[in-house]
């Protein structure tokens, strides 16, 4: 209990400074700089610094995937609960209604001490950004011992409003109708198993192509087409 009341706060007591000026990228990989700016925890006995902990690196976020519940539910890596979600959100909207999955990765590059209280910090940091005209960086305020947590939080948010963009455009293109050949399955469904067929021609590895098919349980709709990669070779 204890612990979720520290992430609570550190939650609320996280607020961007400076937001990114564009959102994620739709149809391809996002690279974000981030930049947390803490008030140490050694404050507490040194109060008459005023120092504050600049923690920066980059959030990858890769290129939006559409899925469903049904290629949810074999996906690995999630949690018991997430899987009992996604059997919800299959009963509730059809196995194949299509959704967008992101996948981010954090990579930390360095910490600094710079004098001045956070908010100062912060806003010196979104000045020099605003003059270099960066479109992808955000500045943030956070807590010390929990700064990730404040990081999280922002892609939280920036990811939900992301979103919205993201959804209309790929609806704009087709991505989320039904492909009645292969059992209704996305369109972008589609065109990633082309691409990995032309791959797996080209040297890839069959079963990733197999574990792919599978997934989306389009399995039967190419197996022929599957098993003449083999009787070519």
């Amino acid at each position: 209990m204890e612990d979720e009341l520290d992430f609570i706060r550190a939650a609320e007591q996280t607020w961007v400074v400076r937001h990114p000026r564009q959102n994620l990228a739709t149809f391809g990989t996002t690279s974000l700089s981030y930049y947390v700016v803490t008030e140490p925890i050694y404050r507490e006995i040194q109060p008459e610094d005023s120092e504050s902990v600049v923690r920066q690196g980059k959030v990858i976020a890769q290129k939006p995937a559409i899925v469903t519940p049904f290629y949810a539910m074999n996906l690995e890596g999630f949690s018991d609960e997430a899987y009992s979600y996604f059997r919800h959100l299959s009963q509730q909207y059809g196995p194949n209604s299509p959704g967008i999955l992101y996948q981010y990765r954090n990579e930390t590059e360095k910490t600094d001490i710079l004098s001045g209280p956070p908010n100062e910090v912060a806003n010196r940091i979104s000045e020099d950004l605003d003059g270099k005209k960066d479109e992808l960086s955000v500045v943030m305020v956070g807590v010390d011992e929990l700064w990730d947590v404040s990081l999280m939080k922002f892609i939280y948010e920036f990811t939900s409003k992301s979103a919205v963009e993201n959804a209309q455009e790929l609806r704009s293109r087709g991505m989320f109708d039904p492909s009645p050949s292969a059992g209704g399955i996305p369109q972008a469904a589609i065109q990633q198993i082309e691409q990995m067929f032309r791959q797996v021609e080209q040297g890839r590895n069959p079963e990733d192509l197999r574990r792919e098919l599978d997934r989306w349980g389009a399995f039967d709709f190419y197996e022929d087409r599957f098993l003449n990669l083999f009787r070519r070779r």
